[in-house]
């Protein structure tokens, strides 16, 4: 294995500053800035570190930005320091025309007055500065690149910036690698690298090991940044598949069960690889006042709810009664974000679970706790819904047909049929609904039809 590189590096004073003015423009366009709708007020810099010389005729540096915003869009709320973005900030004279959709602006004041800076990721060499740090093992400023033992990165990959609209940025080399470039980053070990490095250790094939990844080391905690897997080539993401399938009237349902047999594989190998938990009385009784919590919320902001309320209301109430006659259920780490589009099957048939982030926002410590595997397949069951419904025209019993199959394929390999347990996914399932039913109204309100079609379906269930 070849040494570790160490490189001590410093950033030029007032280079914040001098980009502070774009920064506050570019910054709200982005897909993956969290605090849309609220002004962004300032900045304070967490770290700078540069990655290649600015006065060279290519430059490059890595920033890590806290974004200032009013809690609240309103004149005079406070504000608070906000999140923590990853920028991989380019600098050259002028920008090539291959490069202007990366373009964040032209620089007017401080060290780089009358440069153009732009977001480096779309740029060739920049994406190559990242490789060979992680090849090499780097150490710059701060920054900490690492690999995992046995694995090797050749030179020579060619890089391109995935351009889907993501979350995150990705970049893929050569057919080879995939580089996850996490955008909002928070202090703590992130379970997109944890994960998957788990499952890899446990053997689990269903998960892309990763091969390094970039880590930042600030006040005694690691920031996750960024994570290179294995590009699976030719590969398909599930709901592309579904949506394809759907078109041309094909039946999905052998897909949904092999995807069902993944799911559980994945599920089994994270039981092994890391502790569970027993959800007693207690734990019901909290699980079950954060999903009525949310309840009460979505009904006073989406009034359309409110003629459900009561009967999403009994599908907790009927959990919290299980837990009220000693009924316990066994708690684990799952991939806690997952649908259609977070799998993706290769040419040839194999299916993998893919973004093991959990929902970016919610708080660390909260996606990393252990919890049933079912709300997992809560948010499959839910995927195929939410794919039947972008059918045009709809193909009846399509969403039904796969939700069977996939809780038969999860069956096949765990042992559990999730259909045993009524009460518990039922209450997951109105869970994730409620969610979806806020995020249609507030986002996409043409999109509101699918979850209260689920909302009118699960307030009606009697499982008595």
């Amino acid at each position: 294995m070849s040494e570790a590189v160490t490189r001590t590096v410093t950033a030029p004073p007032g280079l914040l500053g001098s980009l502070d003015p774009l920064l506050r423009e570019w910054l709200p366009r982005q897909r993956w800035f969290a605090g849309k709708g609220r002004p962004v007020t300032g900045f304070s810099l967490v770290t700078a570190t540069e990655l290649l010389p600015a006065d060279s005729r290519l430059g490059l540096y890595h920033l890590l930005v806290r974004a200032h915003q009013p809690l609240v869009a309103s004149h005079g709320a406070p504000e608070h320091p906000g999140d923590c973005y990853q920028l991989l900030i380019g600098v050259r004279e002028a920008l090539p025309p291959r490069l202007a959709p990366a373009l964040i602006g032209h620089v007017t004041e401080g060290p780089l007055t009358g440069r153009t800076v732009y977001d480096a990721l779309y740029d060739t060499r920049p994406a190559e500065v990242l490789l060979e740090a992680l090849r090499t093992r780097a150490r710059i400023g701060g920054l900490r690149f690492e690999r995992e033992q046995g694995q090797e990165i050749r030179n020579g990959l060619v890089p391109r910036v995935v351009t889907a609209e993501q979350s995150n940025s990705s970049v893929v080399y050569g057919d080879t690698f995939i580089l996850k470039v996490l955008r909002r980053i928070v202090p703590g070990i992130n379970p997109d690298l944890e994960l998957p490095l788990a499952l890899a250790h446990q053997g689990c094939p269903r998960v892309p090991a990763p091969t390094a990844w970039m880590v930042a080391d600030l006040a005694d905690q690691p920031w996750v940044l960024g994570v290179l897997q294995p590009y699976v080539q030719g590969a398909t993401d599930g709901w592309e598949l579904a949506l394809r399938e759907l078109a041309k009237g094909e039946d999905f349902s052998a897909e949904a069960r092999s995807l069902g047999r993944a799911t559980a594989e994945v599920h089994t190998a994270l039981a092994r690889a890391l502790p569970t938990v027993t959800l007693g009385h207690m734990q019901l009784e909290q699980l079950v006042a954060g999903m009525t919590e949310r309840l009460e919320e979505a009904v006073q902001a989406v009034p359309a709810l409110r003629p459900y309320a009561p009967g999403l209301h009994s599908a907790f109430t009927a959990l919290a009664d299980l837990a009220a006659e000693g009924r316990t259920w066994t708690a684990q780490r799952i991939h806690g974000d997952l649908h259609l589009g977070q799998c993706l099957r290769s040419p040839s048939g194999q299916w993998a679970l893919i973004d093991f982030e959990g929902e970016p926002a919610k708080p660390l410590a909260e996606r990393r706790m252990p919890q049933p595997p079912v709300r997992d397949i809560a948010g499959m069951l839910r995927s195929f819904d939410y794919a039947a419904h972008s059918a045009d025209p709809a193909v009846p019993g399509w969403a039904e047909t796969c939700r069977a199959a996939y809780c038969s394929g999860y069956a096949e390999i765990s042992g559990r049929d999730p259909r045993t347990d009524p009460v518990l996914l039922r209450a997951y399932e109105t869970d994730k609904a409620i969610y979806e039913v806020v995020y249609e109204a507030r986002h996409r309100p043409d999109w509101l039809p699918v979850p209260l079609s689920a909302v009118r379906r699960l307030a009606a269930a009697d499982l008595t």
